[in-house]
């Protein structure tokens, strides 16, 4: 297995952030061909997600659906106010993994890879492991 780590910074609470073009260098910096790929966050406020990467408005989307789904309430115990932060990265989860095809992921047509931030703005790591 070999490992990176890349760092991402957020501007907002709630923010869906393309890393598909990060994880591609890495991927092409590291010489990583032929095997699978997992994208691992390791944050309890943070996830990851594979989605449609050709129209930000859906990223725009389920950030506004994430907000609306579990807004931000007075009425979780958790002391530090981020109780929604941590339901919406357990709703989207912490790790993806992509196939990685002579040198390049194998997603579909329209798919990007997503760092999704729940408790921003905040600078953040991605973690990558790759197994050939």
């Amino acid at each position: 297995m070999k490992t990176a780590e890349l760092r991402v910074s957020t501007v907002r609470r709630t923010q869906f952030v393309s890393i598909t073009s990060k994880i591609a260098e890495v991927i092409a910096n590291n010489g990583w061909q032929d095997g699978v790929l997992t994208v691992f966050v390791p944050h309890t406020t943070a996830g990851v997600t594979i989605n449609e990467n050709a129209d930000p408005d859906v990223a725009r989307d389920m950030e506004m659906f994430s907000d609306e789904l579990v807004p931000q309430s007075h009425r979780f115990r958790h002391s530090e106010g981020n109780s929604d932060a941590h339901i919406k990265a357990g709703f989207y989860g912490s790790s993806v993994q992509v196939i990685i095809r002579h040198g390049t992921m194998w997603l579909g047509t329209w798919q990007g890879i997503y760092f999704c931030e729940f408790d921003g703005p905040r600078d953040r790591a991605v973690r990558l492991a790759f197994c050939a």
